[in-house]
């Protein structure tokens, strides 16, 4: 067999843009948020029905900022759930993982249902054979691969959008005033758009999915923020504009409560033809949800099953795309067999899990910055910290507590089964998470051991494309130290002499003796509060860095700054031309603006180590 058909365990290929983030969001977005709930929420509300949609696309506007903060900080399959796992541990991931992938696929097989019902209405077919069987075909798609399953969805995206505009074109001159008023139905005020708003919130719920393809995007920096925000915001304009049409159009006792008010509104001024256009859009519409439903649900087992939180075949990816076969067949039995269910309750609690994702990601983004993890480095920072946090864990919380006793009890029914899976297969797993470490800070206790730094970094590596060197791997294998107090030169070599030595294999005393031969011919003070002491060392092939911060500094000159970070460098005379090099990149990373302030918040000498190592620099072959 050949290498590139075998099961690669953990790889996914980087294959999506920001146009394909795009579109899996857009299609995720429009589908039955807009063709069935806009005569439901009518008859709530009245004309003003724009309003609540509106309010809940800036709500997710405002969610999703901590969605594209942490996507950038940790691009990983499993989205939320893998930035939850990481902030909360792993319990509360397992729960947020099994929540959030039902939540998908339940909202997926609402599609699959959607499309199934107006197939079924058009050629008489039985509802639920044709959902069954376009959930088949959907899932070959992703079998086949995540890039042609998204070219699949810009082309798709792309006609339904054109279509949808169209409708908003043509039905303006149609437009009757008149039908605004009034504007709130008898009995309701400005005070039910909250109400209304949690009832169409699942209309955005595609943003979330986004996140869980995270890891297959080619420019995560540039494409995750670009690729939502433009989203949500051609989606709420979209619905806002369709909304303020349809109600100038369609009579109030027409629109209210109907479950095909636009195809109704387009039949009114374009005939059969605006019906078919619509009826059209509404079948991209569930398709596209479909497609990148079982896209972005199937990342979910990837991720848990890469942690061990569900069995790890899981998270296998086969063949040269590296397709996650066993999650998306997984993901799709799923679906299969929600079909046969009644679905209207299960997705309310769909939507219900989808805020409360909001909540817990708002929350795990509190919880990383206060941690101060110095490789938690997104490249895309939510605004407004931590007050915008925080209303969004308060104002999501209003409304799931806001949609009834009943979604509520189904929501913690799937809670307790999450726990019950993680007490059987995750229960012995041992892994760091940011809120350890935000203990730590406050208790001043060692609790942690490095190893989410570890996994941070190496994240961010990947995400930046970073391709180690010769000087990564010098970094790597440094010994580093933090020396408390204020102290003199002679101190400082001392101590350096004790620590390094053992590197370099020579005496302690000898090791003394090259750093003080080496200070009086110069001092090695090469910036403010920056000193890089250098030796040669005896025999050949042999070079050593010792990374050393000193928070109260060491005075090497009465008349300059303390010196705060010191990188001694020794090597043998036959890696001079190395030497030089290992010279050029560490003054590259000092030249940082930020360097100074930045050293100086490091806590740990493994700290030091990747504050090197992710430091800006020109990397050489």
């Amino acid at each position: 067999m050949k290498p590139s058909t075998l099961i690669n365990k953990f790889n996914l290929a980087k294959t999506l843009t920001g146009l394909d983030l795009f579109c899996i969001a857009t299609g995720a977005m429009i589908s039955s948020g807009i063709f069935i709930l806009p005569g439901v929420a009518f008859k709530q509300i009245g004309p003003a029905v724009f309003l609540s949609y509106g309010f809940a696309g800036i709500a997710a506007m405002i969610g999703a900022l901590a969605v594209i903060e942490l996507s950038t900080a940790m691009p990983k399959a499993g989205g939320t759930y893998y930035f939850i796992e990481r902030s909360l541990g792993p319990g509360i991931g397992t729960v947020s993982g099994i929540l959030s992938w039902l939540a998908l696929v339940l909202k997926t097989s609402f599609a699959a249902y959607g499309l199934g019902a107006v197939l079924s209405d058009m050629f008489g077919l039985n509802l639920v054979l044709v959902a069954s069987v376009s959930t088949i075909f959907f899932l070959v798609v992703n079998l086949i691969g995540t890039k042609e399953a998204a070219v699949l969805e810009v082309l798709m995206v792309f006609a339904l959008l054109l279509i949808m505009f169209g409708y908003i074109a043509a039905g303006v001159p149609y437009i009757e005033p008149a039908r605004y008023q009034p504007f709130f139905l008898e009995g309701k005020s400005l005070s039910t758009v909250l109400p209304v708003a949690a009832l169409v919130f699942v209309s955005f719920g595609g943003l979330l999915k986004v996140s869980s393809v995270a890891e297959e995007v080619k420019t995560p920096r540039r494409s995750i923020p670009l690729g939502i925000l433009s989203s949500i915001f051609t989606v709420t304009l979209l619905y806002v504009l369709i909304l303020l049409v349809t109600t100038g159009i369609l009579p109030p006792d027409e629109f209210s409560g109907s479950l095909t008010p636009l195809a109704d509104a387009a039949k009114k001024y374009y005939g059969s033809t605006g019906y078919w256009l619509v009826t059209a859009a509404a079948l991209l519409a569930f398709i596209t949800t479909i497609n990148a439903g079982i896209m972005a649900a199937s990342r979910y087992p990837v991720a848990m099953g890469r942690d061990q939180l569900l069995p790890e075949f899981l998270a296998s990816t086969a063949g040269k795309k590296e397709t996650p076969i066993v999650a998306v067949v997984v993901t799709g039995i799923l679906m299969l067999l929600v079909l046969q269910l009644p679905l209207e309750t299960l997705v309310k609690a769909a939507s219900a899990v989808i805020m409360a994702s909001y909540v817990l990601i708002n929350l795990a983004v509190i919880i990383l910055r206060e941690s101060r993890i110095q490789n938690y480095r997104p490249t895309f920072k939510s605004p407004g910290y931590p007050y915008l946090q925080i209303c969004c864990i308060l104002g999501f919380t209003v409304l799931i507590v806001d949609m009834g006793a009943e979604v509520i009890q189904i929501c913690l029914g799937i809670i307790a089964a999450a726990l019950i899976i993680f007490l059987c297969c995750g229960r012995r797993v041992r892994r760091e998470y940011a809120l350890m470490h935000l203990v730590e800070r406050i208790t001043n206790r060692q609790l942690t051991d490095h190893r989410l730094e570890s996994e941070l970094r190496d994240i961010i590596r990947t995400r930046d494309e970073i391709v180690e060197d010769a000087f990564d791997r010098l970094v790597e294998d440094a010994d580093a130290a933090i020396y408390e107090g204020p102290m003199t030169l002679e101190e400082f070599l001392g101590l350096a002499a004790r620590d390094f030595s053992r590197k370099l294999n020579i005496s302690q005393e000898e090791t003394l003796r090259l750093l003080q031969e080496r200070e009086a011919e110069g001092s090695t003070v090469i910036a403010p509060g920056v000193a890089l002491p250098h030796l040669i060392v005896p025999g050949t092939n042999r070079f050593a860095l010792f990374l050393v911060k000193c928070p109260d500094g060491v005075t090497f000159d009465p008349d300059e700054p303390p010196v705060h970070a010191i990188f001694v460098l020794a090597g043998s005379r036959d890696q001079r031309n190395f030497h030089l090099k290992a010279l050029a990149a560490i003054a590259q990373i000092i030249s940082s603006p930020d360097f100074e302030t930045n050293w100086q918040k490091l806590m740990t000498p493994p700290q030091l180590r990747d504050a090197v190592l992710l430091g800006v620099r020109r990397r050489q072959n």
